[in-house]
């Protein structure tokens, strides 16, 4: 397990309460884009800042390619979310959230898929 920066720790238990919060009131079977509003929604009550389809540009060989990938959220500029709506997680999704890491040079990210019976399945925690 990869040790992560003390202060990002309460940013995480928030993250993971607003996904609770917000599978406890929706459940399963609707649109990420649904969850993803949401769940920024809750992390902006409890007075976080939460950014949405946050423009990620890629550079590649000296050439950056803007607006390449967006994250579905960050969170304090410090935590991205990758949100999800899927039957299952398969490694393409986890290697995606961890090449967002990698790329935005994060230390912290969560991928939420919010179409499971119990959310706390849906929740993966990444670190670089």
């Amino acid at each position: 397990m990869v040790d992560v920066p003390n202060h990002l720790d309460p940013l995480a238990k928030v993250i993971v309460d607003c996904a609770f919060q917000v599978h406890r009131t929706l459940g399963p079977g609707l649109l990420e884009s649904v969850y993803e509003h949401c769940i920024a929604h809750e992390i902006a009550k409890r007075g976080l800042q939460a950014r949405r389809q946050v423009p990620l540009p890629v550079i590649y060989d000296g050439e950056v390619i803007d607006a390449a990938l967006k994250l579905d959220i960050l969170v304090e500029d410090a935590v991205i979310i990758e949100i999800k709506a899927v039957e299952r997680i398969i490694p393409v999704h986890r290697a995606q959230i961890l090449t967002y890491l990698k790329l935005a040079e994060k230390r912290l990210g969560f991928l939420i898929n919010f179409n499971v019976p119990l959310i706390r399945d849906g929740i993966s925690r990444f670190a670089l």
